[in-house]
């Protein structure tokens, strides 16, 4: 499966330096998820990113940064970005909360996020929005596919439920960002080994 990390939504100091040892162990993409932030910071942290890796970003806000550092493509919301740019042609993803809206929107998009699967662990009270069954049920139809990717509480302890359900890809935020405080946490060798662990489950 493809393992998709969501940026913690503010900026923090050693934020660069993480996700590029994180593309070295094997990050397949980043979304780079800033909202209700200046551009000017996402283009700061991208000119710290190295070059062979922007290739692997999407961004979720700021379309106009896709073009600028010649980033993998853009993620469509539903709420700050409903629509994508005037004759827009590139990669494009976008998140979908209700099976019917996928069903019908997916052949649209080069891949999806679909959320949340399981209880949010970056927000409180989040919970599933799916019965196990149902996921079960779009899964032998062909709703959920290798061009949708899981979002919402995912851990390294029921990626194995993900990917027994068909999905192409996790999307992780909660469980490996929870482990590095961006305020006071200096040494990110936690964060990096669980990330390990991600990967190993994913493959």
């Amino acid at each position: 499966m493809k393992l998709i990390l969501l940026t913690p939504p503010d900026f923090f100091v050693e934020e660069d330096k993480i996700l590029t040892a994180l593309f070295e162990e094997g990050l397949d993409l980043l979304h780079l998820r800033k909202p209700d932030t200046e551009p000017v910071y996402s283009e700061r942290l991208l000119t710290l990113l190295p070059e062979s890796h922007h290739n692997q970003i999407v961004v979720h806000d700021h379309f106009y940064l896709k073009e600028e550092f010649n980033l993998r493509g853009i993620h469509q919301l539903n709420g700050r970005n409903p629509e994508p740019p005037v004759g827009y042609k590139g990669h494009i993803s976008k998140s979908f909360h209700h099976i019917d809206e996928l069903k019908a929107e997916k052949k649209n998009f080069n891949y999806v996020f679909l959320s949340p699967i399981f209880d949010s662990i970056s927000k409180s009270n989040y919970t599933s929005a799916f019965d196990m069954e149902v996921l079960k049920q779009a899964s032998a139809h062909g709703i959920i596919d290798k061009r949708v990717m899981a979002l919402g509480g995912i851990t390294t302890e029921n990626m194995a439920v993900a990917k027994e359900l068909g999905f192409g890809g996790i999307v992780v935020l909660g469980d490996l960002w929870n482990r590095f405080n961006i305020h006071s946490t200096l040494d990110y060798k936690e964060l990096i080994n669980h990330f390990r662990k991600l990967r190993k489950a994913a493959d």
